[in-house]
């Protein structure tokens, strides 16, 4: 059995905090005057990018990018999971949000997972097998938007995909990487070590491929006969099958009656540039506003791009979003949730008020939105030269989901049903047919004159709010391009614990820091810790498309 050790080293060198993390930054990012395809894989991007070349719109492209992504990239999302789309078409009056986020199988309660004294589920019960297990939302999502939005055939979107998992996926270093540091989990996936693994339970080789026939197999069946495919019929019966015998409880009812919600994008504005985005069941959409309110009470630009004051300001502000966060955020199908005073200007007035810019909030409590009343990963965008955007957030959640893979399909199911919380009482605790609460964000941003400026988002779990923020804000605030705004470092701080930081933050911002009070964690110099962000914005001026990709991930955009 060969295994990777890894070692974080820190240093300082040439005025900033370093932490080794040796990887390719260059020749990531795109421009061309035609269309833009961000992706986290090159492969996938690439994908897209035909597409468009044979006459496909945008939605055609990142349909077709989605369903290549779970493949190309299967420890992060796929046909098991489920996630957010919002779309705005040049023809279109309004942007439009595609919810198809997992949901609680029917036979669920508050008290579905069984707890130990300190309310964590017993042997891993929410993470691992049938009970972390939601119904997926992923085919019924992607199938809808190119039915509804697209222009394209189920066969032509699905084919890429399909013959990548036929021709085999390289094995990059990260992908390498994630095996290896996911090693035991894939050996205790009966249906799955013999996929992601060699025969012996050897690990491929940097540059080896991973063939996956039988997800070959389910593609070319719901390309074939769509939505149906997956949830009724022989596969429905598989996963049922496999759920139940891992403990699970979803039925062949919960597949059947699953549901894409199209809802209204929450909207906001940040230095009279729109920001659009998804409302719950993901918390993202809310709180990148929420947090982007707070932060232009504050003149960025004069204080300077990630010095100590700027990054203070960060980390106060994340702590107050993520502490509404907690105490407010569900599903708002089972929940009343106040997001127009969460979204509020006069709200985050308040919350900017409470940061004292010469120490740390100690204690943080949530705020009170009602009075301003009147939701591991993948991201692609996609925009074209009419205007035409459109991103996508997808996951299983963890690296390689439940550990459960339907046999006979190549399916790995997801472990969302972790995303709710564990106890009664919480307006996001487990209910029949409710979405768990997420941090997904795909984000559209329009000029000052509401004109398609730029599409974005990233993976990353929590830190997924706080990194699409940071780099909306990179790019009004400092100036960056693009790609140089992905580049950039980035940090993270919730409710409560240590504010993280990148290693390239400078040691003089770092002592000052210190100096306040902040307990600081380094994190490596491009951390995927931070997601990857991976966003297009259009240059009016001048009429070009810049596509940025994230080299914490496998990031890569690709143009024509």
């Amino acid at each position: 059995m060969k295994r990777i050790l890894f070692v974080l080293t820190i240093i300082v060198a040439a005025g900033t905090l370093m932490a080794s993390n040796p990887i390719n930054l260059y020749g990531r990012d795109a421009e061309g005057r035609n269309g833009v395809v961000a992706a986290a894989k090159p492969e996938a991007s690439q994908v897209g990018v035909a597409i468009l070349e044979m006459g496909g719109n945008a939605v055609d492209a990142a349909i077709a990018t989605a369903f290549a992504l779970g493949v190309l990239e299967p420890n992060a999302s796929g046909i098991g999971g489920g996630g957010f789309m919002i779309i705005q078409l040049a023809d279109m009056d309004d942007a439009v949000v595609i919810d198809f986020r997992e949901t609680a199988p029917g036979a669920t309660s508050p008290s579905f997972f069984n707890l130990d004294e300190n309310n964590r589920p017993i042997n891993y019960e929410s993470t691992v097998g049938g009970k972390a297990i939601g119904v997926p939302g992923e085919v019924a999502g992607l199938l809808y938007a190119l039915e509804h939005y697209g222009t394209l055939s189920r066969e032509q979107v699905i084919k890429p995909a399909i013959d990548w998992a036929k021709k085999g996926i390289p094995v990059t270093t990260n992908l390498f990487s994630i095996i290896n540091d996911n090693y035991e989990k894939i050996m205790m996936m009966e249906n799955g070590a013999d996929i992601y693994l060699k025969y012996g339970g050897i690990p491929y080789e940097i540059g080896e491929t991973i063939v996956l026939n039988d997800l070959a197999n389910t593609l070319e069946l719901i390309a074939e006969k769509g939505k149906d495919a997956f949830y009724t019929g022989e596969i429905a019966e598989k996963i049922v099958a496999e759920v139940q015998k891992r403990g699970g409880v979803m039925t062949l009812e919960d597949l059947s009656n699953y549901e894409v919600k199209i809802r209204k994008p929450v909207c906001g504005s940040y230095r009279d540039y729109t920001i659009l985005s998804v409302p719950p069941a993901s918390s993202g959409g809310t709180h990148v506003i929420e947090l982007l309110n707070i932060m232009e009470n504050f003149d960025l630009e004069s204080l300077g791009d990630n010095t100590a004051e700027t990054l203070h300001i960060w980390s106060e502000a994340m702590k107050l979003v993520f502490a509404d966060r907690a105490k407010y955020m569900a599903d708002t199908d089972f929940a009343e949730v106040p997001l127009e005073g969460l979204t509020s200007k006069d709200y985050a007035k308040l919350l900017a008020d409470k940061i004292d810019m010469n120490r740390p909030i100690q204690s943080v409590e949530a705020g009170d939105p009602w009075q301003f009343e009147s939701g591991s990963t993948t991201h692609l965008s996609v925009m074209d030269k009419e205007g035409n955007m459109v991103a996508i957030t997808k996951s299983i959640n963890y690296f390689f989901g439940s550990g459960v893979v339907v046999p006979g399909t190549g399916i790995l199911l997801n472990n969302h049903m972790d995303d709710f919380v564990k106890t009664p009482g919480s307006v996001n605790s487990v209910e029949p047919g409710k979405r768990p609460l997420s941090s997904m964000s795909p984000t559209l941003v329009l000029d000052p004159e509401g004109r398609p400026y730029m599409t974005i988002g990233a993976p990353g779990a929590t830190r997924i709010i706080t990194t699409v923020a940071q780099t909306i804000s990179n790019i009004i605030d400092h100036g960056m391009t693009v790609q140089q705004a992905i580049l950039a470092p980035r940090v993270f701080r919730s409710q409560s614990g240590p504010f993280y930081i990148e290693g390239r933050i400078s040691i003089n911002a770092y002592n000052k820091l210190i100096q306040m009070g902040h307990e600081i964690s380094i994190r490596n110099d491009y951390d995927p810790y931070f997601g990857g962000v991976h966003a297009v914005l259009f240059n009016r001026d001048i009429g070009i498309l810049f596509g940025g990709a994230d080299p914490r991930r496998d990031g890569q955009a690709v143009a024509f």
